[in-house]
């Protein structure tokens, strides 16, 4: 499946409204970097293979336009944010798998798929991240009782946060 310039477009959007300051995405050949940081001093542009035509897409205001700009090798990869404590012995962390909208239940009218105090089996669905109108499922690797809930039902979440504290089985 080929990024066309709508989902590069609303890739933009959704990072504008974002908490995020920083993204690099690829997808195939075609690599795009955004960083909200140095709005001012920079053009909007994508980048793109040279097979691939550019797109011209006119500069917004320079207080909310992110900057997209060639993608430079870095020495280590940055570390995800985590806005968690570190977890207690027994708990185990369960993370957002990519950036996007993580959704408690699959529709409005549903029940959240977990609560405080739900037992799962290794592989059960706990919530689902939305990206471009595509929904991807959270699942436990382990089984065990859900400990806390650290994100809303609607919330733009990072890839490597945390979401839930989980509570292994053979932990009391």
């Amino acid at each position: 499946m080929e990024l066309t310039e709508d989902d590069v477009l609303e890739i933009l959007k959704l990072f504008e409204q974002s908490k995020f300051d920083f993204l690099e995405l690829q997808h195939g050949e075609r690599k795009i970097t955004v960083s909200k940081a140095g709005a001012a001093s920079a053009p909007t542009q994508v980048v793109a293979p040279m097979a691939i035509a550019p797109t011209a897409v006119a500069p917004a205001p320079a207080t909310a336009a992110p900057v997209a700009r060639p993608v430079v090798p870095r020495a280590s990869p940055a570390a995800p944010r985590s806005e968690t404590p570190a977890t207690a012995p027994g708990l185990v962390a369960i993370t957002a798998p990519m950036v996007g909208k993580f959704y408690a239940s699959a529709s409005p009218a549903d029940p959240p798929y977990v609560q405080p105090g739900t037992s799962v089996v290794a592989g059960a669905t706990v919530g689902l991240i939305e990206v471009m109108k595509v929904f991807t499922s959270i699942k436990t690797e382990t089984a065990g009782v859900i400990e806390q809930i650290l994100v809303a039902s609607g919330e733009y979440v990072e890839f490597g946060q945390t979401l839930f504290l989980l509570r292994t089985n053979g932990a009391s």
